[in-house]
């Protein structure tokens, strides 16, 4: 991780203000890796593209993760903390493609990259942006969504099953949907669309009674069901942080509710918040002593807390 002063991250933070989620996703991650091209990030595996952003989160603001979420069930809202040390597991690396064998068909992929996840999402319109909030502000998490961090306590929590990956049947690029409703079934059939486009990028070849089935020109809907399965078992486990899916237990109804952890947006939220904050304390700081931004910016966080505090005094 290259220089990540109070400066170079609200440049950061303001470059981020112009773009949503995948722009803003880049952006972190070349603050993690600002050795690597563009392009070079966009070819890296989805789980070594999470691992960074976790790595990024713990150097910015700690192990400590705060979660709030909605129960699917009774609607109450929970809140608890992650140790960011038990996420962000990188993939393995692998000579050749993923390997799975089910009835009459052998299917090799490979792992999806960011750019396939990026292109899958853009052929399937309708699976929306990632929802998450940061630590600044009660951004909701809901039922079959994905979480949103903020400031409270703690429930009981852990990963989602084998299986409800980015290849998963349950859940899709924009991830899991809530069933019900004309919007929710809309938002389920993209999810869908987007599942099927992202899996099709990824097929090496496929085979099935031991004659080559052309990958390039094979439906995905074809594939029966248990083959799909395998397929997004397979790649959980060969790239788990690709898909931190977590199963939250209400403590009001004793339901469990699953959302998705996405650390992308997470980490914005985060960095969205520390900025204008920081901003806050530059004009407090310079409206009392007339010192420039850079001045304000070059002070330990802990000698502008300190002025803060004589400026409040006074």
């Amino acid at each position: 991780m290259g220089n990540t002063g109070p400066a170079e991250l609200l440049a950061i933070w303001e470059s981020g203000l112009a773009h949503h989620g995948p722009g803003r996703a880049l952006l972190l991650h070349r603050a993690a890796r600002p050795e690597s091209a563009a392009d070079e990030l966009l070819s890296l595996p989805v789980g070594e593209r999470e691992a960074d952003l976790y790595a990024l989160r713990r150097a910015l603001f700690g192990e400590r993760m705060q979660i709030r979420a909605e129960c699917g069930a009774c609607g109450e809202a929970m809140e608890f903390d992650l140790d960011a040390r038990d996420l962000g597991v990188r993939p393995r690396e692998r000579d050749g493609p993923l390997r799975v064998e089910e009835g009459e068909w052998t299917v090799e992929f490979r792992l999806p990259t960011v750019a396939d996840l990026e292109a899958a999402a853009q052929a399937a319109p309708g699976t929306g942006g990632r929802v998450a909030g940061g630590a600044g502000g009660p951004a909701e998490g809901h039922a079959g969504g994905r979480v949103a961090g903020d400031v409270g306590g703690r429930a009981a929590s852990g990963p989602g099953g084998a299986g409800d990956g980015l290849l998963g049947e349950d859940v899709g690029v924009g991830g899991p949907v809530a069933a019900g409703g004309g919007e929710a079934a809309d938002a389920f059939t993209a999810a869908a669309r987007a599942r099927r486009a992202l899996l099709a990028r990824c097929l090496v070849s496929v085979h099935r009674a031991g004659q080559p089935v052309p990958a390039d020109r094979l439906p995905v809907a074809e594939l029966p069901e248990p083959v799909q399965r395998k397929l997004a078992e397979a790649a959980e486990r060969a790239d788990p942080a690709a898909d931190v899916t977590l199963n939250v237990a209400c403590p009001e109804c004793g339901e469990a509710t699953r959302a998705e952890l996405d650390i992308a947006s997470y980490l914005w939220a985060e960095l969205d918040h520390w900025a204008r904050d920081l901003l806050l304390d530059v004009h407090l700081l310079a409206t009392a002593y007339g010192w420039s931004e850079p001045q304000i910016l070059a002070l330990s966080p802990l000698r502008r807390r300190y002025y803060l505090e004589l400026c409040a005094d006074g």
